[in-house]
């Protein structure tokens, strides 16, 4: 039987979601019902959450080769990471992002959906990918960047698929700290603090109040999730981008939004 990707351990009430494939941490329907489990967990159980990859690699994204071969699957992905996107964007508890490695397409995005970021000390890049391999950033990203990026650096992190180190992400607004030696540890520390001193219901109301529009968002254009079924496939471009180059599996899946 194989292991799951996406598992869940409570560190007194702080729940540490770690994702680890064994490869590069690429977001397939399974992985995404995972970590929608292990969400349920923690909103029952957790006064915070710390989201965490595998050494090396913190996500490269939605599995490419699905989206490029169109139909129902690729629909029901796009829909799924956006459904668990605005799921962490929305969570009713603090979440902290461990980011140990790369962080491409969708794996940034899960960044900008946490309130504190802290990163591994490494060679790492951090970014948006999807122009640079055929595929329009969606509009929740942006949306995302729009709340989390610096207003200097957005239009280049969209629409020229920059990677960023870890140092630069900071400034960029991926990333709130890059220095940390042992990320998990800091993330759990920081997410314990925030779990906390924070009142509950008062945290809750207010992500409510920062995160409405994404949601509004999601509802005017749920017509151009039902047109992926349909729709020609998208066409996807292969990198020639070395840090994708460097997160393409075993299996010959590529990572990507």
């Amino acid at each position: 039987m194989s292991r799951s990707a996406v598992n869940v351990r409570f560190h007194d009430s702080v729940a540490l979601i770690t994702l680890d494939d064994g490869k590069a941490n690429v977001v397939t329907s399974d992985v995404i019902d995972g970590l929608w489990r292990a969400l349920d967990a923690a909103e029952a159980d957790a006064s915070a959450v710390v989201l965490a990859g595998r050494p090396g690699v913190f996500s490269g994204g939605l599995d490419v080769s699905v989206l490029g071969a169109g139909g129902d699957p690729a629909m029901v992905l796009v829909h799924k990471a956006t459904d668990v996107c605005l799921r962490l964007a929305e969570f009713p508890r603090p979440v902290v992002a461990a980011c140990t490695g790369h962080a491409v397409a969708l794996g940034a995005v899960f960044l900008l959906c946490s309130d504190l970021r802290f990163c591994a000390e490494g060679d790492f890049r951090i970014g948006f990918n999807e122009v640079s391999i055929g595929i329009p950033v969606p509009e929740l990203v942006v949306g995302l960047a729009r709340q989390r990026l610096s207003r200097r650096h957005l239009a280049l992190a969209l629409n020229t698929a920059q990677m960023y180190s870890p140092t630069e992400a900071v400034e960029v607004g991926f990333l709130d700290s890059a220095r940390a030696l042992n990320v998990t540890a800091d993330a759990l520390r920081a997410a314990a603090d925030l779990g906390e001193r924070l009142e509950p219901a008062a945290f809750a109301e207010t992500r409510r109040t920062m995160t409405g529009r994404l949601g509004e968002t999601i509802i005017r254009h749920a017509g151009s999730f039902m047109g992926l079924r349909d729709a020609p496939p998208p066409r996807v471009r292969a990198s020639r981008n070395p840090v994708e180059s460097e997160l393409q599996v075993a299996d010959g899946s590529r990572a990507g939004w």
